[in-house]
């Protein structure tokens, strides 16, 4: 079982910056993989960035440039640094983990861009 716990929401002004905190309680070393995706209501659900055990990093290209994600893995802590934010970028943020083929998700954090 592993328990995620996102952080670092807020309200932050357009072109401002916020990094989100994802805490697993389980060793990183059982994780395979961790995803932060977002949600609006009413809208599909939107992933935003992923790393990899290994470190392998990958961002969509609605974020690249903007968003960069990395881990502490003695923290057990994966982080989103969300720079030039948007309007569009508010919405509500979650991490997944990916632990040997079973997925956790966090209770996700609130982002709210105005403009």
């Amino acid at each position: 079982q592993v328990q995620l716990v996102e952080s670092g929401g807020g309200l932050v002004q357009a072109g401002g910056s916020l990094t989100l905190s994802c805490a697993a309680s389980a060793n990183s070393s059982s994780i395979n993989v961790v995803t932060w995706y977002r949600q609006v209501p009413g809208k599909q659900r939107e992933l935003v960035a992923t790393i990899t055990t290994a470190g392998i990093t990958y961002v969509p290209d609605s974020v690249k440039g903007r968003f960069t994600i990395s881990k502490d893995n003695v923290k057990n802590t994966v982080y989103l640094q969300m720079n030039k934010l948007k309007p569009e970028d508010t919405a509500t943020y979650y991490c997944n983990a990916d632990q040997r083929g079973k997925i956790y998700w966090g209770q996700g954090t609130q982002v709210i861009v105005s403009s």
